[in-house]
């Protein structure tokens, strides 16, 4: 069990990248839009364990729910450089110039998971 124990200890955890978009415009086509752009500039980076893109589920409304997005992106790499790579990536970069102008808002949340081996 100890050998485990230092197995866990030296293997880097996960990054999770999760980020909530709030639209200026939006509509069904500004929402899919912005999907398919994640998808066309995002998903495609080395590093990259899970991808995921997609509109808020608007009929889900739980008194827990917190509504103000439109587009929810996750991504999970598989450490922290892979993700702080991914962020200066000429495609990242041209993402957030043709997409930004109709970003309301823009919350990030980063958290470290376990990695699974």
């Amino acid at each position: 069990m100890a050998g485990a124990a230092m197995a866990d200890e030296a293997t880097e955890p996960l990054l999770t990248h999760a980020v909530y978009f709030d639209l200026k415009q939006d509509d069904a086509a500004s929402v899919q839009a912005l999907i398919d752009g994640c998808y066309e500039y995002l998903a495609p980076h080395d590093g990259i364990v899970y991808f995921s893109a997609g509109a808020r589920h608007t009929d889900y409304q739980r008194d827990v729910n917190d509504l103000g997005f439109d587009v929810a992106l996750t991504i999970v790499f598989e450490n922290t450089a892979a993700q702080d790579a991914y962020q200066v990536t000429e495609p990242h970069l041209q993402f957030i110039e043709e997409f930004n102008e109709n970003w309301a808002s823009v919350r990030v949340f980063d958290s470290l998971a376990p990695a699974v081996e």
